[in-house]
């Protein structure tokens, strides 16, 4: 047997995840283990490394991702390793590719490939959550957590129905629950603006949560409203944590649109009483003022009913066609949190299978249309008619104040939301992570670069239960980034989103260079971590 050979890293700056002062000292790593973390180690054996001016931290942890098929599809997976993450969360906002059956796989690869595509070089051969976590386990460059998608156990017990779960459709749900939690996942994700998951009632998610709650996993919601309701989305996750006892983590926390603004201290306040009543609550945020989503998420939920086929015909139909326009350009769309749709702020992202729409990328869909002579609600129907639903959307609806604050407070981390397919993808699925190294800790100021590490590394590990990583001490699995603070900086821009970071030197993923002197290596050390483990 050959004898794994020792990494040393020497006179590092290190952050240890914990938010403590950066101290200097060597780390050694032997296998995909830290061994030792002092200064003056001596290893004649170990590949050695001397990192003066370099900073050393646990590897960063994307708290939530929609890289589901792509870290399949595109297994280098360099959009996440150039800007330093060694752990993404998949499985969210209530929709993913597992559990499934054969109908409700073929139903999500048309419905959600604006998120991940859908890619026919894979062999979609898994059915269960034991089959999709087998089929990261050594095939990813990350590691990898999984949410059971509530909107995806709705479907397999009772389709797309627009109406209430039954006690015993709950029941149902919460045995395939119950499997997917015994088999690895680490909680439940709910979509509670898209179609099914805003169907459910409360009671419906308390049930669930219970579940949850005895597995001691999350419950990760993508709330009700983000809109005119956003507090009343917010406190009914929080009801929901109290009724059945479940942690409650939010899913890309924000408070947008102009109707919010001067409503986050209400917000905040909501989160500090429901942490001292005793709720374990925390929440992750992206740095950017612009949201990403599906195209047709946006239409009334009425429209959204029934599969792909009848939501198209609705689309087509005159009668229709016109009652959608009307709730999009002047009574408002629940799929737009309520609101009228402002389509100087919707860019559309991509349009898969219909080349004829491209040039609808170039801008914002106000403009494209005005340059058409077409109405911008009218086009967006044919957009969504062309790509079969399948188009994607940018949507810059954010207040800066709120981005700002929301990750000063204690309970915060990190999750880029990102969506890697695309004509033109958001930038924060290649830049999420270096942007708060660089724009909020570096030049503004917002966050030390202590706490900055400590929301990207210690406190998810803590969340997901993960005894062994996310802190730079002996013992703990040896996912690492090694970085130039001074330089580390996001190139991804909404114009040429896929630009990876600079300053980032070197990934370990369990003990192995992922990323070394800045070029990905093209390994496949990434596991995935089972919440039963």
């Amino acid at each position: 047997m050959v004898e794994e050979r020792s990494v040393l890293f020497r006179n590092a700056s290190v952050l240890d995840g914990t938010g403590r002062d950066a101290f200097t000292a060597d780390v050694r790593v032997e296998g995909d283990t830290i061994t030792d973390v002092r200064p003056g180690i001596v290893d004649d054996r170990a590949e050695s490394y001397d990192l003066r001016g370099l900073t050393l931290t646990p590897g960063f942890i994307d708290m939530h991702s929609h890289s589901d098929i792509q870290i399949l599809a595109n297994p280098d997976h360099e959009a996440k390793l150039s800007q330093g993450v060694t752990l993404e969360v998949l499985g969210q906002d209530g929709l993913s590719y597992a559990p499934v059956s054969d109908e409700v796989l073929g139903e999500l690869r048309k419905r959600i490939r604006g998120w991940n595509d859908d890619p026919d070089i894979l062999h979609w051969d898994w059915r269960t959550v034991a089959d999709y976590l087998r089929r990261l386990d050594g095939s990813a460059a990350v590691n990898t957590a999984y949410l059971v998608p509530h909107g995806t156990l709705r479907m397999l017990v009772m389709g797309d129905a627009a109406r209430p779960a039954t006690p015993d459709e709950v029941r149902q749900m919460a045995q395939l629950l119950h499997q997917g939690l015994t088999e690895g996942a680490v909680g439940l994700s709910a979509g509670l603006t898209y179609v099914p998951g805003m169907f459910a009632t409360t009671d419906e998610l308390v049930e669930l949560c219970r579940v949850v709650a005895e597995h001691g996993g999350y419950f990760c919601p993508h709330h009700r409203n983000y809109g005119p309701q956003a507090l009343e989305g917010y406190a009914e996750c929080i009801d929901i944590a109290k009724q059945s006892g479940v942690a409650l983590h939010f899913a890309h926390a924000h408070l947008s649109f102009d109707v919010n603004r001067g409503k986050l201290p209400g917000l905040l306040r909501l989160f500090d009483d429901a942490i001292a009543q005793g709720v374990d609550l925390s929440f992750d945020s992206y740095p950017y003022l612009a949201a990403m989503t599906t195209l047709s998420s946006q239409l009334p939920s009425w429209a959204q009913r029934g599969g792909i086929e009848d939501q198209i015909d609705r689309l087509r139909d005159p009668i229709t066609r016109e009652e959608i326009i009307t709730a999009l350009d002047i009574t408002g769309s629940d799929g737009h949190q309520g609101l009228t749709i402002n389509w100087s702020d919707i860019h559309v992202s991509s349009t898969p299978s219909a080349p004829e729409f491209e040039w609808v990328t170039a801008g914002d869909l106000r403009s494209v249309a005005a340059e058409a002579g077409r109405r911008p609600a009218e086009l967006c129907l044919d957009i969504l008619i062309a790509t079969e639903l399948g188009a994607s959307c940018v949507m810059f609806v954010g207040i800066e104040e709120h981005v700002r604050t929301l990750m000063q407070h204690p309970r915060h981390m990190v999750g880029s939301d990102g969506i890697l397919v695309g004509d033109r993808p958001h930038p924060r699925s290649w830049g999420t992570f270096p942007r708060i190294l660089h724009t909020y800790v570096r030049e503004d100021q917002v966050l030390s670069l202590p706490e900055a590490i400590r929301h990207m590394t210690y406190s998810p590990a803590q969340r997901l239960r993960l005894a062994d990583r996310g802190q730079i001490a002996s013992g703990y699995k040896a996912d690492i980034v090694i970085f130039d603070p001074a330089t580390i900086r996001a190139q991804a821009t909404y114009e040429r989103p896929r630009q990876p970071a600079t300053g980032i030197e070197h990934v370990l993923v369990n003990g192995r260079f992922a990323m070394k002197n800045g070029k990905v290596t093209g390994t496949r050390t990434g596991r995935a971590l089972r919440g039963a483990e």
